[in-house]
């Protein structure tokens, strides 16, 4: 059975439609060729995740998003996603969006991540980019 867990180290009012998420969650990791057998989504600040980004990476920078892919290669994923509040309230004021959409566009990119999608080249960001684009228009009905 999949399970898909929200958790919140930092308080978290706008996320309302958790159940309409994590549905969508796995209809599109099912659509990007992979199940969902267990994911945890853990909202948190900018100093938890620099730790994390240190400790673990040995980063030490500020980042939205960190995602760890704990499943074996072609099994159904199973995964930790940790996101910045902090950073993605930064980011909507910057991009001139919503916190919501923004909100869900990181949660969107830590999922294309599982499914295979890279960012590190300017060719596989405007590709990440249109994929999470994709996603935010399906979500949302744009």
């Amino acid at each position: 059975m999949s399970t898909i867990q929200f958790f919140y180290q930092k308080p978290l009012k706008s996320l309302r439609n958790r159940v309409k998420l994590k549905e969508f969650l796995l209809k599109s990791a099912v659509s990007g060729k992979r199940r969902i057998d267990q994911l945890s989504i853990i909202f948190c600040g900018d100093a938890y995740l620099l730790d994390i980004n240190k400790q673990y990476l040995q980063h030490d920078y500020y980042t939205d998003i960190i995602t760890f892919d704990l499943s074996d290669k072609k099994g159904p994923i199973n995964a930790e996603i940790y996101i910045s509040i902090d950073r993605v309230k930064d980011n909507a004021k910057n991009l001139g969006t919503s916190f919501n959409q923004e909100l869900h566009r990181v949660v969107f990119h830590g999922l294309l991540h599982l499914l295979g999608h890279k960012d590190k080249s300017l060719r596989d960001q405007k590709a990440m980019r249109l994929a999470e684009e994709k996603l935010l228009s399906k979500y949302f009905h744009r």
